[in-house]
């Protein structure tokens, strides 16, 4: 009498559905970027606001510069400033517009009920923000190299400490305002636009902290972008690499991220509980 042997078998091994998922990931950025691409006026959208910036302060500057015979370094911390504000604000930008088209198209609550989980959804925002950041910042980086000589990316390890913080405090703020566009929906649309116009003035994008009335000067250092500005000019102007400012301002960033990561959950959990993820684009 034989005996048959049966091949053995590796058990297969059940993925956890509540695990982090980089496919549901890749999914998310994967939907954003082919509607993206399929749009070239999206794409010219991304391009024009930046280098329409770029070219009037450039411009500006090279005109002050003539007139009070301002040393060149000094009137390049203008150009660096707006290019560093386009890396927040279109950081932030990036970050909301993703999540306004899913608004659009009525699809936020088929995302929330499917296996994809809120961290996963944030994930690919972040990650959405950067491209579109990316489509739009290179070219004008390019630009300003042969129109004013102002090189971004000779800046090195800095620029790489700057692009940090600023990224982080964008993504802390699209957090934020897109927990306020889950529970009040489309109506409160307008803070996706007009909120980062809110730190402009007290992140003393184009003048030092010092101008600032002494009270005011208080609440600027509490906002990280404070730090990046003041370092880019510390660093331009005086060739001095101010570490300790991207060290308190990624301090601040962290602070930053968990309120509006804690913000994200308590109004999704609000959403929820109001049945307005089905009436949002209301």
């Amino acid at each position: 009498m034989t005996t048959t042997h049966l091949p053995t078998t590796r058990p297969l091994i059940a993925r956890d559905p509540a695990a982090f998922s980089l496919t549901r990931v890749g999914a998310m950025v994967s939907r954003y970027w082919y509607l993206l691409r399929s749009s070239w006026p999206r794409v010219l959208d991304l391009i024009y606001w930046p280098t329409v910036q770029m070219f009037m302060w450039g411009f500006l500057q090279t005109y002050i510069g003539k007139m009070s015979g301002m040393p060149a370094r000094a009137g390049q911390t203008f150009i660096g400033a707006v290019m560093l504000w386009d890396i927040l604000f279109r950081g932030q930008l990036g970050f909301s517009i993703s999540f306004l088209e899913e608004m659009y198209s009525r699809n936020l609550a088929n995302l929330l009920i499917s296996p994809l989980k809120p961290p996963e959804f944030v994930s690919a925002l972040m990650i959405m923000s950067i491209i579109r950041l990316s489509i739009g910042m290179v070219p004008v980086t390019v630009l300003a190299i042969i129109f004013f000589g102002f090189n971004l990316w000779g800046l090195g390890f800095a620029l790489a400490a700057f692009f940090v913080n600023l990224i982080l405090t964008s993504w802390a703020l699209g957090i934020f305002v897109s927990g306020i566009l889950l529970r009040h929906g489309l109506g409160a649309e307008n803070m996706a636009w007009t909120l980062m116009f809110i730190l402009l003035p007290l992140t003393c994008v184009y003048y030092p902290v010092s101008v600032l009335p002494s009270w005011l000067q208080v609440v600027a250092w509490m906002l990280p972008p404070t730090y990046v500005f003041e370092g880019m000019r510390a660093l331009l102007l005086t060739h001095v690499f101010r570490a300790d400012l991207m060290l308190e301002a990624l301090g601040i960033n962290i602070v930053l991220m968990t309120l509006a990561i804690f913000a994200f959950l308590k109004y999704l959990q609000a959403a929820r509980q109001h049945g307005s993820l089905l009436q949002g684009s209301e």
